[in-house]
């Protein structure tokens, strides 16, 4: 029989997406504004994002154009550097971005045990979970359900790690999304409150 924890707590709706780009840190040098998707952060004159400003989002960024490798999720606030918003701090590189929708009240996600969402499972409701032991839950992700809103997941405990967006609508599957190991933590991103972002420290050593 499954086991299910399940907290609850409310979020806002997000405002329209707006983001500078930098491309020195501390916010110096040539910038350029988007309001939305980039595929391509060279096209916008902008050769190197050496630092971020959100003024709302929430937006995720990703280590190549077109929206692919590493991803980078960005909050309302300043990230004067790359490592302020890598949590892995593999790369510095920045070349694509895209505003993350979120059009729900309510973030419900489901984490399953085994592949193909079988298994015992977690669900969690409008709440951040910085360890799933902490929380309760001793097994471990290989399958993930989202049922309203959007998430971030992360590769360890205490949000270290590769970051993992997770949308409503994706049925996420650990070969098609991570490999090991799994995610350790989860939260729902804050699209109207300015967070001030973390100096994580680096991923445990492998």
């Amino acid at each position: 029989m499954a086991s299910d924890h399940q907290t609850q707590a409310g979020k806002p709706q997000a405002l329209n997406p707006k983001i500078i780009i930098f491309e020195q840190e501390n916010f110096q040098g040539h910038s350029h504004e988007l309001s939305g998707p980039c595929p391509n952060l060279k096209e916008t004159g902008v050769e190197k994002a050496g630092s971020v400003l959100v003024q709302s989002g929430p937006w995720v960024g990703y280590e190549q154009a077109n929206c692919k490798g590493e991803q980078f999720v960005f909050e309302k606030g300043e990230y004067p550097r790359w490592d302020s918003w890598t949590s892995s701090r593999r790369t510095d590189s920045l070349s694509s971005l895209r505003p993350i929708k979120v059009d729900s009240q309510e973030h419900k996600i489901i984490l399953y045990e085994n592949p193909n969402f079988t298994g015992k499972k977690m669900e969690i409701i409008d709440d951040d979970v910085p360890s799933f032991h902490a929380h309760g839950y001793q097994e471990k992700v290989s399958s993930v359900r989202v049922q309203s809103g959007t998430w971030v997941g992360y590769q360890y405990p205490g949000y270290r790690g590769l970051q993992y967006l997770l949308e409503k609508g994706r049925l996420q599957g650990q070969q098609r999304l991570w490999g090991p190991p799994p995610p350790g933590a989860v939260r729902a991103p804050h699209p109207r409150h300015a967070v001030a972002p973390t100096r994580r420290l680096p991923p445990p050593p492998t």
